[in-house]
């Protein structure tokens, strides 16, 4: 009685993992910490990256944590400062995305 398992079910599967993963050891380095100790935790990583894309200017270091205040500004309503939530958002985001885009288009060919 053993059934198989969809392409689909994986690949979703490995997003969630993926995902919940890089929020959790963003969030361990991050959580609590001052904007330097974010900064610090973030430097050079994707999440730099990604948060200076965010910021309307300059690609400095204020840019970059005015990127992740902006990205984060939910960051107060669950607890957190809105840079650590930027970059826990930040970090995550991409395994979300990829995983959704890996997701449609197995599903669009799965039998």
């Amino acid at each position: 009685m053993a059934e198989k398992i969809k392409k689909s079910t994986m690949v979703a599967g490995a997003t969630v993992v993926g995902t919940v993963s890089a929020g959790a050891v963003t969030g361990t380095a991050v959580i609590g910490g001052s904007a330097a100790t974010i900064m610090s935790a973030t430097a050079g990583t994707y999440v730099a990256s990604g948060a200076a894309l965010a910021a309307t200017s300059g690609t400095g270091a204020a840019a970059i944590s005015s990127g992740m205040a902006t990205i984060g500004a939910i960051g107060p309503a669950v607890g957190l400062s809105t840079m650590a939530a930027g970059a826990i958002i930040t970090a995550a985001a991409p395994f979300a995305v990829v995983g959704a885009v890996g997701y449609g288009l197995v599903k669009l060919f799965e039998d």
